[in-house]
């Protein structure tokens, strides 16, 4: 790799990181927008089918995830962003082509195994840099920034579908992921020196999950980003229509869509700001006892009252708010005892997560009915799931987190 001449401020790795791990939001966000169009224009005569293009991405990444990080690890961070940002990029030509949703559905998984490379790389290229609070500081800052991209990517596809089709979004991709690939290519440097880089054998993933399995505080914590991130994933199943069907609000939606996920943008950095005083584990407890709270006070309200769209949005923005206090701290949790092998834990516990939240994510949106209760039960249960979870870790997890 080349040698970098002047070396990253923080500012610019920080930015430079949000920016990577925004390939994978501005994949999902962007395309909203235009889930309905998609669906009538390829003659899809169910429109929660068309909910699997969210899904398939997720997969995709789910199960690239596993090999990056084992790659990342034998060839280093760098090498693996490349390879990944080309899958990425043929993924996205097949989609632009795709002329029904079962080659589309191929298209997004194949970009959802490359977004994995960046989305590894990541996790462990902060790992290298930093451990325990100031982990958690920096990826709390990463996330804000990478929490904008949900606030503007449906207003770029909304945007886009005033003058182009659908297939102008997957154009957006493509020249989102050459430009940042080269920023990479001609300012990152590799974290990883070769020194303590791990060969790439099957038996070092099969050793990794052995490890992360048997340290019980990064499983738990592990288990606990896989049932947010499927309430997460339900919620992002159902938005569009839950915002342009059930409440009418045609091209608004881009705009409250922005509004919640600048919630979590804010919250994020309320997190970064407060996590080296009250600790990880604390905020993440009490985030979720809030998101199982607010979601049994908002399901009881549709036994007495019609639900109204600000309705939703108060609630909604509750939930995104504790979420945008949770991410950063549980990936920091999860990875504090796995330094060692960074790259490789970091693909486990998210390609773990990842299929849990799958699941999870999968049968919400395929359960929506026209009414906000599949998602507010999901919210719920998944809310005191993740409360029990966190209790479970806590005998595991050093009291100065």
């Amino acid at each position: 790799m080349q040698t970098i001449r002047r070396p990253v401020q923080m500012k610019e790795f920080i930015i430079l990181m949000a920016l990577l791990m925004s390939v994978i939001s501005i994949s999902i966000d962007a395309l909203l927008p235009a889930l309905g169009i998609i669906g009538d224009n390829l003659g899809v005569e169910n429109q929660n089918r068309v909910q699997f293009l969210i899904t398939a991405i997720f997969a995709g990444m789910a199960i690239g995830q596993l090999v990056c990080g084992a790659l990342s690890d034998a060839l280093g961070r760098k090498t693996v962003l490349f390879w990944g940002t080309a899958l990425y990029l043929i993924g996205s030509l097949i989609c632009y082509f795709s002329s029904s949703l079962e080659l589309l559905l191929v298209g997004r998984f194949i970009q959802g195994l490359g977004v994995s490379g960046p989305y590894v790389s990541v996790v462990s290229v902060v790992r290298d840099k930093y451990v325990g609070s100031d982990m958690a500081r920096v990826m709390s800052l990463v996330m804000m920034i990478f929490m904008t991209a949900p606030a503007l990517a449906p207003a770029l596809g909304q945007g886009i579908l005033m003058f182009f089709s659908w297939r102008g979004i997957f154009v957006l991709y493509i020249i989102y992921a050459i430009l940042i690939g080269g920023w990479v290519f001609l300012r990152l440097e590799e974290t990883l020196p070769r020194e303590k880089r791990v060969p790439f054998h099957l038996k070092n993933i099969l050793h990794g999950f052995i490890e992360v399995f048997q340290t019980r505080s990064s499983m738990f914590y592990m288990v606990c980003m896989g049932l947010c991130f499927g309430a997460l994933i339900g919620y992002l199943n159902s938005s569009q229509q839950v915002f342009q069907d059930l409440f009418g609000a045609g091209g608004m939606f881009a705009v409250y869509f922005g509004i919640l996920a600048a919630v979590m943008a804010v919250s994020s950095l309320a997190n970064a700001r407060f996590v080296q005083k009250y600790g990880m584990r604390f905020i993440c407890l009490r985030s979720f006892v809030a998101i199982a709270a607010s979601s049994a006070i908002f399901l009881a309200l549709h036994l007495v009252i019609d639900i109204t769209l600000w309705m939703f949005v108060v609630y909604a923005a509750i939930i995104f708010f504790c979420f945008g206090l949770t991410f950063g701290n549980l990936n920091a949790l999860s990875m504090e005892p796995l330094g060692h092998i960074a790259g490789t834990a970091s693909a486990i516990i998210g390609s773990v997560s990842s299929i849990m939240s799958l699941f999870i994510g999968s049968m919400i949106g395929q359960f929506y009915n026209g009414t906000l209760i599949p998602i507010t039960i999901g919210f719920l249960i998944l809310g005191v799931l993740s409360i029990v979870t966190m209790r479970l870790a806590e005998k595991d997890t050093p009291k100065t987190s």
